[in-house]
Protein backbone atom coordinates (compact mmCIF):
# COMPACT_ATOMS: atom_id res chain seq x y z
CA UNK A 1 0.00 0.00 0.00
CA UNK A 2 1.19 3.33 -0.94
CA UNK A 3 1.64 5.92 1.41
CA UNK A 4 -0.11 9.52 2.14
CA UNK A 5 2.96 11.60 0.74
CA UNK A 6 3.76 9.41 -1.91
CA UNK A 7 -0.21 9.49 -3.48
CA UNK A 8 -0.15 13.16 -2.61
CA UNK A 9 2.62 13.71 -4.84
CA UNK A 10 1.68 10.97 -8.01
CA UNK A 11 -1.86 13.50 -8.23
CA UNK A 12 -0.59 16.42 -7.51
CA UNK A 13 -1.79 17.08 -4.31
CA UNK A 14 -0.64 20.24 -1.89
CA UNK A 15 -1.28 20.55 1.41
CA UNK A 16 -0.07 18.70 5.00
CA UNK A 17 -3.56 19.48 6.97
CA UNK A 18 -4.80 16.03 8.92
CA UNK A 19 -8.27 15.99 8.00
CA UNK A 20 -7.11 16.32 3.87
CA UNK A 21 -4.74 12.95 5.41
CA UNK A 22 -7.41 11.56 6.93
CA UNK A 23 -9.68 11.35 3.59
CA UNK A 24 -6.64 10.24 1.30
CA UNK A 25 -6.33 7.65 3.80
CA UNK A 26 -9.79 6.52 3.44
CA UNK A 27 -9.46 6.74 0.09
CA UNK A 28 -6.70 4.29 -0.21
CA UNK A 29 -8.14 2.06 2.57
CA UNK A 30 -11.52 1.89 0.36
CA UNK A 31 -9.55 1.12 -3.24
CA UNK A 32 -8.94 -2.65 -3.48
CA UNK A 33 -12.54 -3.50 -2.59
CA UNK A 34 -15.71 -3.13 -4.62
CA UNK A 35 -17.40 -0.38 -2.36
CA UNK A 36 -19.85 2.32 -2.96
CA UNK A 37 -18.21 5.53 -2.29
CA UNK A 38 -19.53 9.05 -1.18
CA UNK A 39 -17.49 11.87 -1.83
CA UNK A 40 -18.55 15.35 -0.06
CA UNK A 41 -17.06 18.72 0.50
CA UNK A 42 -18.21 22.61 -0.95
CA UNK A 43 -17.03 23.17 -4.34
CA UNK A 44 -14.12 23.54 -5.75
CA UNK A 45 -12.21 21.53 -2.53
CA UNK A 46 -10.83 19.10 -5.13
CA UNK A 47 -13.07 16.13 -5.17
CA UNK A 48 -12.47 15.07 -8.14
CA UNK A 49 -9.05 13.86 -6.83
CA UNK A 50 -10.63 10.77 -4.76
CA UNK A 51 -12.15 9.10 -7.31
CA UNK A 52 -8.54 8.72 -9.58
CA UNK A 53 -7.03 7.56 -6.39
CA UNK A 54 -9.53 5.22 -5.91
CA UNK A 55 -9.42 3.80 -9.36
CA UNK A 56 -5.71 4.18 -9.77
CA UNK A 57 -5.06 1.62 -6.89
CA UNK A 58 -8.03 -0.77 -7.46
CA UNK A 59 -8.32 -4.30 -9.53
CA UNK A 60 -10.24 -1.81 -11.85
CA UNK A 61 -7.83 0.22 -13.23
CA UNK A 62 -6.58 -1.38 -16.79
CA UNK A 63 -10.41 -1.13 -17.05
CA UNK A 64 -12.50 2.65 -18.29
CA UNK A 65 -12.73 5.51 -15.96
CA UNK A 66 -15.33 7.56 -16.75
CA UNK A 67 -16.24 11.00 -15.03
CA UNK A 68 -19.97 12.12 -15.64
CA UNK A 69 -21.12 15.89 -14.77
CA UNK A 70 -24.51 15.03 -14.03
CA UNK A 71 -25.25 18.78 -13.00
CA UNK A 72 -24.44 19.51 -17.22
CA UNK A 73 -26.59 16.88 -18.60
CA UNK A 74 -30.23 18.04 -19.57
CA UNK A 75 -32.87 16.25 -18.16
CA UNK A 76 -34.84 14.58 -21.01
CA UNK A 77 -31.43 13.01 -22.00
CA UNK A 78 -29.29 11.99 -19.15
CA UNK A 79 -30.88 8.24 -19.15
CA UNK A 80 -29.86 8.11 -22.51
CA UNK A 81 -26.22 9.03 -21.87
CA UNK A 82 -25.94 6.81 -18.80
CA UNK A 83 -27.62 4.10 -20.06
CA UNK A 84 -27.90 4.08 -23.83
CA UNK A 85 -31.27 3.70 -26.11
CA UNK A 86 -32.26 2.00 -29.27
CA UNK A 87 -32.16 3.30 -32.37
CA UNK A 88 -36.10 5.36 -32.48
CA UNK A 89 -36.53 5.37 -28.95
CA UNK A 90 -37.45 9.20 -29.21
CA UNK A 91 -37.00 11.66 -31.71
CA UNK A 92 -33.28 11.96 -33.27
CA UNK A 93 -32.20 8.55 -31.93
CA UNK A 94 -31.07 7.32 -35.52
CA UNK A 95 -29.22 4.50 -33.85
CA UNK A 96 -28.50 2.44 -31.35
CA UNK A 97 -26.13 4.06 -28.65
CA UNK A 98 -24.50 2.59 -26.07
CA UNK A 99 -24.10 4.22 -22.62
CA UNK A 100 -21.52 4.85 -20.04
CA UNK A 101 -22.76 2.13 -17.80
CA UNK A 102 -22.29 -0.56 -21.06
CA UNK A 103 -18.96 1.25 -22.14
CA UNK A 104 -17.43 1.48 -18.50
CA UNK A 105 -18.22 -2.41 -18.02
CA UNK A 106 -15.40 -3.65 -15.64
CA UNK A 107 -14.37 0.04 -14.62
CA UNK A 108 -14.97 3.30 -12.64
CA UNK A 109 -17.82 5.65 -13.29
CA UNK A 110 -17.54 8.45 -11.28
CA UNK A 111 -21.18 10.55 -11.11
CA UNK A 112 -19.98 14.13 -10.08
CA UNK A 113 -22.75 16.71 -8.41
CA UNK A 114 -25.36 13.44 -7.96
CA UNK A 115 -27.73 15.65 -6.35
CA UNK A 116 -28.78 16.98 -9.40
CA UNK A 117 -29.87 13.77 -11.19
CA UNK A 118 -33.65 13.73 -11.46
CA UNK A 119 -35.54 11.44 -9.63
CA UNK A 120 -36.62 8.96 -12.22
CA UNK A 121 -32.65 8.67 -12.95
CA UNK A 122 -32.45 7.73 -9.52
CA UNK A 123 -34.61 4.64 -9.36
CA UNK A 124 -32.67 3.21 -12.37
CA UNK A 125 -29.69 4.21 -10.80
CA UNK A 126 -30.62 1.97 -7.42
CA UNK A 127 -31.21 -1.31 -9.84
CA UNK A 128 -27.50 -0.51 -11.06
CA UNK A 129 -26.24 -0.64 -7.41
CA UNK A 130 -28.54 -3.19 -6.18
CA UNK A 131 -27.82 -5.44 -8.77
CA UNK A 132 -25.55 -3.77 -11.45
CA UNK A 133 -29.33 -4.90 -14.24
CA UNK A 134 -30.39 -1.96 -16.60
CA UNK A 135 -32.34 -1.31 -19.73
CA UNK A 136 -31.72 1.20 -22.40
CA UNK A 137 -33.95 3.35 -23.58
CA UNK A 138 -36.62 2.13 -25.45
CA UNK A 139 -35.52 -0.81 -25.32
CA UNK A 140 -37.35 -3.83 -23.03
CA UNK A 141 -33.98 -6.13 -22.74
CA UNK A 142 -32.41 -6.37 -19.43
CA UNK A 143 -28.54 -6.01 -19.33
CA UNK A 144 -25.56 -6.63 -16.88
CA UNK A 145 -22.55 -4.41 -16.16
CA UNK A 146 -19.93 -4.59 -13.61
CA UNK A 147 -18.98 -1.16 -12.60
CA UNK A 148 -17.57 0.67 -9.38
CA UNK A 149 -19.80 4.14 -8.45
CA UNK A 150 -17.82 6.74 -6.76
CA UNK A 151 -20.34 9.95 -6.26
CA UNK A 152 -19.72 13.21 -4.96
CA UNK A 153 -21.68 16.39 -4.38
CA UNK A 154 -21.52 19.49 -2.71
CA UNK A 155 -25.38 19.40 -1.50
CA UNK A 156 -26.65 18.30 1.77
CA UNK A 157 -28.63 15.23 0.86
CA UNK A 158 -30.27 15.10 4.09
CA UNK A 159 -31.81 18.37 2.84
CA UNK A 160 -32.76 17.11 -0.48
CA UNK A 161 -34.00 14.26 1.36
CA UNK A 162 -36.28 16.02 3.67
CA UNK A 163 -37.42 18.03 0.32
CA UNK A 164 -37.83 15.00 -1.73
CA UNK A 165 -35.48 15.56 -4.46
CA UNK A 166 -33.22 12.86 -3.80
CA UNK A 167 -34.54 9.02 -2.67
CA UNK A 168 -32.97 8.10 0.83
CA UNK A 169 -32.52 4.97 -0.45
CA UNK A 170 -30.08 5.59 -2.74
CA UNK A 171 -28.50 8.06 -0.34
CA UNK A 172 -27.52 4.66 1.77
CA UNK A 173 -26.12 2.73 -1.42
CA UNK A 174 -24.04 5.22 -2.13
CA UNK A 175 -22.42 6.19 1.02
CA UNK A 176 -21.38 2.99 2.42
CA UNK A 177 -17.91 5.00 2.80
CA UNK A 178 -18.26 9.01 2.89
CA UNK A 179 -14.90 10.89 2.27
CA UNK A 180 -15.42 14.49 3.35
CA UNK A 181 -12.81 16.83 1.75
CA UNK A 182 -12.57 20.12 3.90
CA UNK A 183 -12.94 23.21 2.96
CA UNK A 184 -9.75 25.67 2.07
CA UNK A 185 -11.07 28.22 5.19
CA UNK A 186 -10.14 24.89 7.28
CA UNK A 187 -7.32 24.53 5.91
CA UNK A 188 -5.16 27.81 6.88
CA UNK A 189 -2.16 26.35 6.94
CA UNK A 190 -2.35 24.89 3.65
CA UNK A 191 -3.46 28.35 2.07
CA UNK A 192 -0.13 29.85 1.31
CA UNK A 193 1.31 26.75 0.38
CA UNK A 194 -1.10 26.40 -2.52
CA UNK A 195 -0.74 30.09 -3.94
CA UNK A 196 3.30 29.52 -4.36
CA UNK A 197 2.48 26.40 -6.30
CA UNK A 198 0.22 27.93 -8.23
CA UNK A 199 2.14 31.44 -8.92
CA UNK A 200 5.06 29.27 -9.52
CA UNK A 201 3.21 27.09 -12.43
CA UNK A 202 1.69 30.68 -14.21
CA UNK A 203 5.36 32.18 -13.88
CA UNK A 204 6.06 28.81 -15.74
CA UNK A 205 3.07 28.86 -18.01
CA UNK A 206 3.38 32.72 -19.16
CA UNK A 207 7.48 32.94 -18.91
CA UNK A 208 7.14 35.48 -16.86
CA UNK A 209 9.12 35.69 -13.23
CA UNK A 210 6.90 34.57 -10.24
CA UNK A 211 4.91 36.94 -7.75
CA UNK A 212 6.01 36.95 -4.30
CA UNK A 213 2.93 38.35 -1.21
CA UNK A 214 4.30 40.38 1.87
CA UNK A 215 4.05 39.51 5.07
CA UNK A 216 0.72 41.73 5.39
CA UNK A 217 -0.65 39.96 1.95
CA UNK A 218 0.08 36.87 3.77
CA UNK A 219 -1.79 37.60 6.76
CA UNK A 220 -4.99 39.16 4.18
CA UNK A 221 -4.61 35.95 2.06
CA UNK A 222 -4.99 33.82 5.73
CA UNK A 223 -7.77 35.77 6.79
CA UNK A 224 -9.95 35.35 3.79
CA UNK A 225 -12.88 32.96 3.67
CA UNK A 226 -12.59 31.84 0.09
CA UNK A 227 -16.04 30.69 -0.31
CA UNK A 228 -14.42 29.20 -4.00
CA UNK A 229 -12.16 27.55 -1.86
CA UNK A 230 -9.18 25.77 -4.13
CA UNK A 231 -10.31 26.82 -7.31
CA UNK A 232 -10.85 30.70 -6.46
CA UNK A 233 -7.68 30.86 -4.64
CA UNK A 234 -6.05 29.48 -8.23
CA UNK A 235 -8.03 31.39 -10.29
CA UNK A 236 -6.69 34.47 -8.10
CA UNK A 237 -3.09 33.60 -8.39
CA UNK A 238 -3.08 33.92 -12.34
CA UNK A 239 -4.83 37.22 -12.24
CA UNK A 240 -2.69 38.71 -10.08
CA UNK A 241 -0.03 36.55 -11.73
CA UNK A 242 -0.98 38.01 -15.41
CA UNK A 243 -1.75 41.42 -14.56
CA UNK A 244 0.81 42.95 -11.84
CA UNK A 245 3.96 44.19 -13.05
CA UNK A 246 5.25 44.41 -9.96
CA UNK A 247 6.27 41.15 -8.63
CA UNK A 248 6.39 41.53 -5.05
CA UNK A 249 2.56 41.85 -3.80
CA UNK A 250 1.58 44.15 -0.44
CA UNK A 251 -2.05 43.55 0.77
CA UNK A 252 -3.90 46.55 -0.18
CA UNK A 253 -2.90 45.30 -4.06
CA UNK A 254 -4.10 42.01 -3.22
CA UNK A 255 -6.98 42.51 -2.02
CA UNK A 256 -8.31 44.46 -4.99
CA UNK A 257 -8.32 41.10 -6.34
CA UNK A 258 -10.60 39.59 -3.37
CA UNK A 259 -14.45 40.03 -3.77
CA UNK A 260 -16.13 41.56 -0.90
CA UNK A 261 -18.06 39.00 1.17
CA UNK A 262 -18.87 41.35 4.32
CA UNK A 263 -17.98 40.38 7.68
CA UNK A 264 -16.98 37.04 8.83
CA UNK A 265 -18.37 37.81 12.29
CA UNK A 266 -20.29 35.05 13.68
CA UNK A 267 -24.15 36.10 14.08
CA UNK A 268 -26.82 34.59 16.54
CA UNK A 269 -29.88 32.97 14.71
CA UNK A 270 -32.89 31.63 16.62
CA UNK A 271 -34.41 28.95 14.92
CA UNK A 272 -37.86 29.44 17.29
CA UNK A 273 -40.19 32.45 16.88
CA UNK A 274 -40.30 34.45 20.10
CA UNK A 275 -43.64 35.71 21.04
CA UNK A 276 -44.84 38.55 19.28
CA UNK A 277 -42.28 37.77 15.93
CA UNK A 278 -44.25 38.41 12.44
CA UNK A 279 -42.33 36.38 9.69
CA UNK A 280 -44.34 38.52 7.34
CA UNK A 281 -46.19 41.94 6.88
CA UNK A 282 -49.03 40.09 6.28
CA UNK A 283 -49.45 39.03 9.89
CA UNK A 284 -48.76 42.37 10.92
CA UNK A 285 -51.80 43.70 9.25
CA UNK A 286 -54.07 40.49 10.21
CA UNK A 287 -53.03 41.71 13.97
CA UNK A 288 -53.90 45.36 13.28
CA UNK A 289 -57.14 44.64 11.90
CA UNK A 290 -57.63 42.27 14.33
CA UNK A 291 -57.18 45.14 17.31
CA UNK A 292 -59.16 47.73 15.16
CA UNK A 293 -62.23 44.80 15.07
CA UNK A 294 -61.75 44.49 18.87
CA UNK A 295 -62.11 48.67 19.47
CA UNK A 296 -65.14 48.90 17.49
CA UNK A 297 -66.82 46.01 19.30
CA UNK A 298 -66.04 47.38 22.89
CA UNK A 299 -66.97 50.94 21.55
CA UNK A 300 -70.53 49.05 20.44
CA UNK A 301 -70.92 48.29 23.67
CA UNK A 302 -70.21 51.42 25.13
CA UNK A 303 -73.15 52.76 22.94
CA UNK A 304 -75.11 50.21 23.60
CA UNK A 305 -75.05 50.68 27.58
CA UNK A 306 -75.81 54.70 27.08
CA UNK A 307 -78.95 53.89 25.10
CA UNK A 308 -79.88 51.29 27.92
CA UNK A 309 -79.07 53.33 30.61
CA UNK A 310 -79.07 57.24 29.83
CA UNK A 311 -75.99 58.21 32.57
CA UNK A 312 -72.79 58.93 31.82
CA UNK A 313 -71.30 58.88 35.43
CA UNK A 314 -73.02 54.71 35.48
CA UNK A 315 -71.60 54.17 32.29
CA UNK A 316 -68.51 55.17 32.89
CA UNK A 317 -67.91 53.57 36.06
CA UNK A 318 -69.24 50.22 35.48
CA UNK A 319 -67.08 50.00 32.20
CA UNK A 320 -64.28 51.51 33.52
CA UNK A 321 -61.91 48.68 32.23
CA UNK A 322 -63.21 49.17 28.55
CA UNK A 323 -62.69 53.19 29.01
CA UNK A 324 -59.26 52.52 29.56
CA UNK A 325 -58.79 50.05 27.11
CA UNK A 326 -59.90 52.05 24.36
CA UNK A 327 -59.13 55.82 25.57
CA UNK A 328 -55.89 54.56 28.21
CA UNK A 329 -54.96 58.01 30.08
CA UNK A 330 -57.01 60.50 28.51
CA UNK A 331 -60.18 58.57 29.09
CA UNK A 332 -61.94 61.45 31.45
CA UNK A 333 -61.78 64.07 28.69
CA UNK A 334 -62.22 61.42 25.66
CA UNK A 335 -65.12 59.83 26.81
CA UNK A 336 -66.88 63.09 27.93
CA UNK A 337 -66.49 64.27 24.23
CA UNK A 338 -67.63 61.31 23.02
CA UNK A 339 -70.76 61.36 24.67
CA UNK A 340 -71.35 65.60 25.01
CA UNK A 341 -73.47 65.71 22.34
CA UNK A 342 -74.96 62.64 22.32
CA UNK A 343 -78.53 62.26 23.32
CA UNK A 344 -80.16 59.17 24.59
CA UNK A 345 -83.14 57.51 23.62
CA UNK A 346 -85.53 56.89 26.30
CA UNK A 347 -87.34 53.99 25.30
CA UNK A 348 -90.05 53.48 27.76
CA UNK A 349 -90.70 49.69 28.54
CA UNK A 350 -93.37 47.33 27.00
CA UNK A 351 -94.50 49.68 25.21
CA UNK A 352 -96.19 48.41 21.86
CA UNK A 353 -96.01 50.90 18.90
CA UNK A 354 -98.31 50.87 16.03
CA UNK A 355 -95.88 52.01 12.94
CA UNK A 356 -98.76 52.77 11.03
CA UNK A 357 -99.98 55.26 12.76
CA UNK A 358 -96.47 57.21 13.42
CA UNK A 359 -95.81 59.90 10.57
CA UNK A 360 -92.35 61.03 9.27
CA UNK A 361 -93.42 64.90 11.24
CA UNK A 362 -93.77 62.93 14.65
CA UNK A 363 -90.52 60.94 14.11
CA UNK A 364 -87.64 62.85 15.66
CA UNK A 365 -84.84 60.52 13.91
CA UNK A 366 -86.35 60.17 10.63
CA UNK A 367 -83.73 61.56 9.06
CA UNK A 368 -81.54 58.52 10.26
CA UNK A 369 -80.31 55.96 7.69
CA UNK A 370 -80.09 51.95 8.50
CA UNK A 371 -76.84 50.69 8.81
CA UNK A 372 -76.26 46.95 7.95
CA UNK A 373 -74.02 45.37 10.16
CA UNK A 374 -70.13 45.33 9.45
CA UNK A 375 -68.72 42.42 7.26
CA UNK A 376 -67.15 39.92 9.68
CA UNK A 377 -63.08 39.62 9.22
CA UNK A 378 -62.24 36.56 8.17
CA UNK A 379 -57.96 34.71 8.12
CA UNK A 380 -59.47 31.53 6.17
CA UNK A 381 -61.16 34.11 3.28
CA UNK A 382 -58.15 36.62 3.49
CA UNK A 383 -55.73 34.03 2.81
CA UNK A 384 -57.69 32.42 0.64
CA UNK A 385 -57.74 35.53 -1.65
CA UNK A 386 -54.49 36.46 -1.22
CA UNK A 387 -53.71 32.63 -2.64
CA UNK A 388 -56.27 32.82 -5.60
CA UNK A 389 -54.98 36.29 -6.73
CA UNK A 390 -51.07 34.99 -6.13
CA UNK A 391 -51.79 32.35 -8.46
CA UNK A 392 -53.26 34.02 -11.18
CA UNK A 393 -50.42 36.45 -11.15
CA UNK A 394 -48.30 33.47 -11.49
CA UNK A 395 -50.30 31.73 -14.10
CA UNK A 396 -50.63 29.12 -11.50
CA UNK A 397 -46.78 28.22 -10.91
CA UNK A 398 -47.04 26.89 -7.24
CA UNK A 399 -43.84 27.65 -6.46
CA UNK A 400 -43.18 31.55 -7.49
CA UNK A 401 -46.56 31.96 -6.16
CA UNK A 402 -45.25 30.25 -2.48
CA UNK A 403 -42.61 32.53 -2.85
CA UNK A 404 -44.61 35.49 -3.22
CA UNK A 405 -46.61 34.65 -0.08
CA UNK A 406 -43.29 34.01 2.17
CA UNK A 407 -44.21 30.01 2.57
CA UNK A 408 -43.15 26.92 1.55
CA UNK A 409 -44.23 25.50 -1.80
CA UNK A 410 -45.11 22.47 0.48
CA UNK A 411 -47.20 24.52 3.01
CA UNK A 412 -48.84 26.33 -0.05
CA UNK A 413 -49.66 22.49 -1.55
CA UNK A 414 -51.20 21.36 1.65
CA UNK A 415 -53.40 24.80 1.66
CA UNK A 416 -54.59 24.40 -2.26
CA UNK A 417 -56.17 20.97 -1.06
CA UNK A 418 -57.32 22.50 1.82
CA UNK A 419 -59.44 25.24 0.21
CA UNK A 420 -60.28 23.06 -3.01
CA UNK A 421 -58.90 25.13 -5.12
Amino acid sequence: MESIQAIKQRFSIIGNDPKLNRSIEKAIQVAPTDISVLVTGESGVGKESIPKIIHQLSHRKHGKYIAVNCGAIPEGTIDSELFGHEKGAFTGATATRSGYFEVADGGTIFLDEVGELPLTTQVRLLRVLENGEFIKVGSSKVQKTDVRIVAATNVNLFDAIKKERFREDLYYRLSTIDINLPALRERKEDIHLLFRKFASDFALKYKMPTIKLTDDAINSLLKYRWNGNIRQLRNVAEQVSVLEQTRTINAPTLQSYLPNTGSNLPAVISNSKAEGDFSSEREILYKVLFDMKGDLNDLKKLTMELMKHGSVSDVQKDNEHLIQKIYGDEKENDFDAAVENLEVLSIPEHTEVNESVVSDSEDKYHFAQEIEEEETLSLHDKELELIKKSLERHSGKRKMAAAELGISERTLYRKIKQFDL
